[in-house]
């Protein structure tokens, strides 16, 4: 089990832990995370909206957040790292706007102003990857935890059904508790966004938009569409030469032949 085919995962993870911990060692924890009323009210520091996603600020939620990007990774080898870093990109932008939006103008009003912390960490971006996993990778088996004491007479034994994807819910879902509400209003922002692109509620030119290909590595012929031309005009000449030489010997083999009325011609003249 590795990052193989996974570059884009790869680069979320370590990037996670990497500023996760630069941003630890610097002290600088309490600009990632936003109070309503602090931060974008009386200081209007709008600019935390954007980068509130970019690390957790405790060790627990880095773990489990690198492990569910980690255990998704499934889901960039089916779509490509071009769409998948797409994805990611124009969630990252929705979630950004959305969830401060969304706690400044509704949550917090209708909770009195109970409702005002929003923690750090990209777990909108992973719980729209989750609803992605959700909905394309199918469980490969299935157990169930039987819930009585009794010995089991039949198939039908009672129980709770499980499947193998079970446990990387579970560390989703323990995500979006660890500083709930904010937490959860991120996950659920993050899974309504997923579901959007999925469902293709998002503008279509949005869907099928991509970003380059050098973003995530590509490497992209220069100039093909001059070499194509290179190679069909070469092809051209070729085929054309080949006719013209093809020509010419029938034209040198007709001149070289003689038919059987000329040949008896030439012996007459002989004679006489």
């Amino acid at each position: 089990m590795s990052f193989t085919n996974a570059p884009v995962t790869r680069s979320l993870v370590y990037g996670l832990v990497g500023i996760s911990i630069a941003v630890s060692l610097l002290d600088i924890k309490h600009y990632f995370y936003i109070l309503v009323d602090l931060h974008l009210w009386r200081f209007h520091q709008t600019w935390r909206a954007l980068i509130y996603q970019l690390c957790y600020t405790n060790s627990s939620e880095v773990l489990f957040g690198a492990m569910t990007l980690y255990n998704m990774r499934a889901v960039e080898r089916m779509w490509g790292s071009r769409k998948f870093a797409t994805f990611v990109f124009v969630t990252s932008v929705f979630t950004s706007v959305l969830t401060p939006a969304i706690l400044a103008l509704f949550l917090r009003p209708l909770t009195l102003g109970l409702f005002n912390y929003l923690p750090a960490g990209p777990t909108p971006i992973i719980f729209a990857v989750l609803a992605q996993y959700h909905a394309m990778v199918p469980p490969i088996y299935k157990y169930k935890i039987a819930t009585s004491v009794s010995a089991p007479t039949d198939d039908q034994t009672q129980g709770i059904m499980f499947s193998d994807k079970s446990y990387r819910y579970l560390l989703a879902f323990q995500l979006a508790l660890f500083q709930w509400p904010g937490s959860l209003l991120g996950a659920l922002v993050g899974w309504m966004v997923g579901l959007s692109w999925r469902m293709e509620v998002l503008p279509r030119s949005l869907i099928r938009w991509r970003l380059p290909g050098w973003v995530v590595g590509m490497r992209t012929q220069r100039r093909s569409h001059e070499f194509e031309g290179l190679r069909r005009r070469l092809e051209g000449e070729g085929a054309t030469a080949a006719a013209t030489g093809v020509q010419s010997q029938s034209d040198g083999e007709g001149g070289r032949r003689r038919t059987m009325g000329q040949q008896v011609m030439d012996q007459f003249r002989g004679a006489f």
